[in-house]
């Protein structure tokens, strides 16, 4: 087990950021993590799902990760994604997969992953992160952030809105999905709307493509 390599702080471009309960957090996505995790385990990890439960609002897993004989236990959860009109779920499956997700990435912080996330100050020997929106200290998920009001084309004097969050990525995808619309079908769209793909957009386009995406009648062959 590569403990310096476990605990090593995620480059910035592997950090994305989010809207959670009480302010703006930092996260990785899920291959980053499994990535870290093999390269500082050779590989040499399981990760199971040992409970379940469906809510009417939210899934819940409880997931264990165990490396070198060592098993960490979490939880992970991820909301019901629900149709706009009927408000049946678009796919517990998928939910499910988010939500054992998370509970990996809880799990690999138990063994040092990505805890300089979490921290108000840089881990001893990391290299601190820039400041963020200019308030002089490196942003974590524990310090709240005012949300900016969002701005038109044009200059934007250093503001940029922040980017669609992964949940909104797997929401688009879910309910095109479920729309009989391919990947190509959902950037075209997109493309048209916003002149770019689902990738690159803000928060609220986002918020916006989903919402034209759910109010789309299924497509049939």
């Amino acid at each position: 087990m590569n403990r310096s390599l476990l605990e090593k702080p995620f480059e910035p471009e592997q950090i994305r950021r989010r809207q959670g309960r009480n302010g703006m957090l930092d996260y990785v996505e899920g291959h980053s993590m499994i990535q870290r995790l093999n390269d500082a385990l050779d590989g040499g990890w399981s990760f199971e799902i040992t409970h379940h439960e469906v809510r009417e609002d939210e899934v819940i897993v409880l997931g264990k990760l165990t490396a070198d004989s060592i098993a960490k236990m979490a939880f992970g959860a991820s909301e019901v994604t629900r149709e706009g009109e009927s408000g049946q779920p678009v796919s517990l499956g998928d939910d499910l997969k988010a939500a054992s997700t998370d509970a990996l990435k809880n799990c690999a912080t138990f063994l040092g992953v990505g805890l300089h996330l979490y921290a108000d100050k840089p881990l001893s020997g990391s290299a601190p992160r820039a400041a963020h929106a200019g308030n002089g200290r490196p942003p974590g998920p524990e310090r709240p952030v005012a949300a900016a009001a969002a701005t038109g084309p044009g200059p934007t004097n250093g503001y940029r809105p922040e980017g669609a969050t992964e949940r909104q990525l797997e929401t688009i995808l879910k309910i095109g999905r479920a729309r009989g619309l391919g990947p190509g079908d959902i950037e075209r769209m997109s493309a048209r709307t916003f002149g770019r793909k689902p990738g690159p957009l803000n928060r609220a386009e986002a918020s916006n493509l989903i919402k034209e995406l759910t109010n789309l009648r299924r497509q049939t062959a």
